[in-house]
């Protein structure tokens, strides 16, 4: 496959798609506090301000949602009034940092939008939906760039799953929600309309409009009808998206110019046919596993899902040396990584064992995870020791619990020596014998501690 002419500084792109895994959190929608409160606007008859309340110098973006007549009515401007002293006293640190995010993806954008025909200020909805961060998650679980639920990412084409989440995917999800806007705007003749319903669901929209305007043609300013019938969010997501447009395209003017915005995305796509972890991704290609996490967040596991070819993203020029490099790795060491579904009374020691490897690498593989709290059911990621393929791993429980057949009888000489992190109960459970008779043997008692290097016996005699 070909590079995307567009470039890209990997090292703040993975800093800052690190940073944000937990998702953006979206400023609360609470009445003004004092300072904030601004004087309503002059209107003319119609009730249309005279002038946008701290725009009356500019004049409006020939868009056809920016320019709208109904962008200036006293109903929107107070709200957009309220967001732009918002992000300029309130809480200036935040627009700062998503337009310096914005930079890394605003070509996939800008692209899609001419592509799909659709106005350019779209390209600032992701400023409200997410921060601009592929990783977002909201409280309701929507996710990515454009905040899409889950039925609504499958409705258009992108795989929604716990090892694959293209929704997380910013150039296949910036397709599908231009796609889906340029649906909603043939749906309901309005952009504003439209946005209410990509923001609040087609379906209520529709049938605020059947109750409180029937038979009546469908307009802008239909919006401000409907729009008491509407969620607080829903209400307030127009005039939140008209200061974002606004404050974005004149920066400076409001003193939220990005001091370090993040380059323009590029790299090289290739295709692996199975199964391969990101870790072996890198090392083929002459890169850091960071590097590739950044480019591929749709990549929930570090994995390519099994049985099936997926294609992934490489830093800008590495493709050619990947593609040798990779053809000389022989398929079962394409995956470095397994899955070991938790069983009831596991802990993360006895796992760590049964797979050959440290407690510390089986804990780095999954982050998480709160060994205290381990939930029946829950996969873990576990790295593969040295040598050790897929199919050996499994072998020793990956695919579930081990069965009393499978755990090792007696060690050597028949003695355990305890290991760092080692409690009775985890000793006797990996031999099968009950902890009474293990306490038995070594003459412990209730209250005994065992301590690393200690040497316990594995059986009486």
């Amino acid at each position: 496959m070909g590079r995307i002419p567009l470039a890209l500084g990997f090292p703040a792109l993975a800093a800052l798609l690190a940073g944000c895994g937990g998702g953006v959190p979206i400023a609360p929608i609470e009445p003004p506090p004092p300072r904030m409160t601004v004087e309503a606007p002059d209107l003319d008859d119609a009730g249309y301000a005279v002038a946008p309340p701290n725009l009356s110098t500019r004049s409006a973006p020939p868009d056809p949602i920016l320019a709208s007549p109904a962008a200036t009515h006293a109903t929107l401007t107070r709200g957009v009034d309220w967001w732009i002293r918002y992000w300029s006293d309130g809480d200036s640190w935040s627009f700062p940092v998503y337009l310096e995010r914005m930079g890394a993806f605003e070509g996939i954008v800008d692209e899609a939008l001419e592509r799909h025909g659709l106005p350019r200020s779209l390209r600032y909805l992701p400023i409200i939906e997410s921060g601009y961060s592929p990783r977002a998650v909201s409280r309701v679980s929507a996710v990515g760039l454009w905040q899409f639920m889950a039925p609504t990412a499958r409705a258009f084409d992108m795989e929604v799953g716990a090892i694959l989440d293209e929704r997380r995917d910013p150039v296949k999800s910036t397709d599908a929600a231009a796609r889906y806007l340029k649906e909603l705007r043939e749906r309901f003749g309005s952009w504003f309309l439209a946005l209410a319903a990509y923001n609040g669901g087609p379906s209520r929209v529709e049938r605020l409009l059947r109750q409180m305007a029937p038979g009546a043609p469908l307009s802008d300013d239909l919006f401000f009808v409907i729009r008491g019938g509407l969620p607080r969010e829903t209400r307030d997501f127009l005039p939140k998206f008209i200061a974002a447009a606004h404050m974005a395209e004149n920066a400076a003017d409001y003193g939220v110019v990005p001091t370090r915005p993040m380059p323009p995305l590029a790299y090289d796509e290739v295709t692996l046919p199975d199964a391969t972890t990101l870790d072996v991704v890198a090392e083929a290609a002459g890169v850091s596993e960071a590097q590739v996490q950044a480019l591929n967040p749709q990549i929930l596991r570090r994995v390519t899902p099994r049985g099936r070819a997926t294609t992934v993203r490489l830093p800008a020029g590495t493709g050619f040396q990947f593609r040798l490099a990779y053809d000389r790795v022989p398929p079962d060491r394409r995956v470095t990584l397994t899955e070991h579904v938790i069983q009831p009374g596991e802990t993360l020691w006895e796992i760590a064992r049964r797979y050959g490897i440290g407690l510390d690498q089986l804990q780095g593989a999954n982050p998480t995870v709160d060994p205290r709290r381990l939930r029946p059911g829950r996969e873990l990621l576990v790295p593969l020791a040295p040598g050790v393929t897929v199919t050996a791993a499994r072998s020793l429980g990956g695919d579930g619990a081990a069965t009393s057949s499978e755990r090792p009888g007696r060690p050597a000489g028949g003695v355990h020596v305890v290991e760092r992190g080692d409690t009775l109960w985890d000793v006797a459970r990996h031999y099968g014998v009950r902890v009474d008779d293990l306490r038995r043997w070594n003459g412990l008692g209730q209250a005994d501690l065992i301590l690393p290097g200690q040497r316990l016996r594995i059986g009486g005699g």
